[in-house]
């Protein structure tokens, strides 16, 4: 697969910094499966995911805004754009999360992937954003400074590279991170395949070793 052709969903950043394993079973190997913390987020996101444009007190609000950059290969979909400034005209990415603020920065690096697309197609910085958590029901505002850029690139380009090799890091079990996460019946931590892909390993227990 040649690596210029790939094209990165930004939510595959943060599901590869939540874990690697995770982000190739769902970009990689195309597998998915739902629990208590995705149906929360899904409902958590439905006042957002219906595209619209509203304009209240001097604001103008986009939801579910289509984004993507060609120079980074990235697309999705802005949970929430503000317009604010003086002129109205400066994008202030949303994003909206189920839970709480996290100590790694994986919803930072998703956010700010938002920003460098919204840069790339509005033609005007972007250097804020903010998180909004459903657990705390407030905003985290966030600062895309050089250093969160500077990982979100390399996130980018790590991601590109997991997609491109086609192969399944193999499983590490971590309990905090694991047993919350809807592909764990899938991923089986405890007992992982190794670098067999779990569609492979799902074939071979099954006893179908057809192709």
């Amino acid at each position: 697969m040649d690596s210029e052709e790939i094209i990165i969903p930004i939510s595959a950043l943060q599901h590869y910094l939540y874990c690697p394993r995770q982000c190739a079973l769902i970009h990689v190997e195309r597998l998915w499966a739902e629990n208590v913390h995705t149906a929360e987020g899904r409902l958590l996101h439905d006042r957002s995911d219906r595209p619209r444009t509203e304009a209240r007190h001097g604001v103008r609000t986009a939801t579910a805004l289509a984004i993507g950059s060609d120079g980074l290969g990235l697309v999705g979909v802005a949970d929430v754009v503000e317009f604010v400034g003086d002129d109205g005209l400066q994008p202030f990415p949303v994003e909206y999360k189920r839970g709480s603020p996290k100590s790694h920065r994986a919803d930072e690096v998703q956010l700010c992937a938002q920003a460098l697309c919204l840069e790339e197609m509005l033609g005007t910085p972007v250097p804020e954003g903010a998180l909004f958590y459903g657990k705390t029901r407030r905003r985290v505002v966030v600062r895309f400074d050089a250093g969160l850029r500077a990982l979100t690139l390399e996130v980018i380009n790590l991601v590109r590279a997991l997609i491109q090799n086609q192969t399944t890091p193999t499983a590490d079990y971590m309990a905090s991170r694991c047993d919350s996460c809807s592909l764990l019946d899938l991923c089986r931590p405890r007992r992982s395949p190794g670098r067999e892909s779990v569609k492979e390993w799902l074939r071979r227990a099954l006893g179908d070793d057809s192709s």
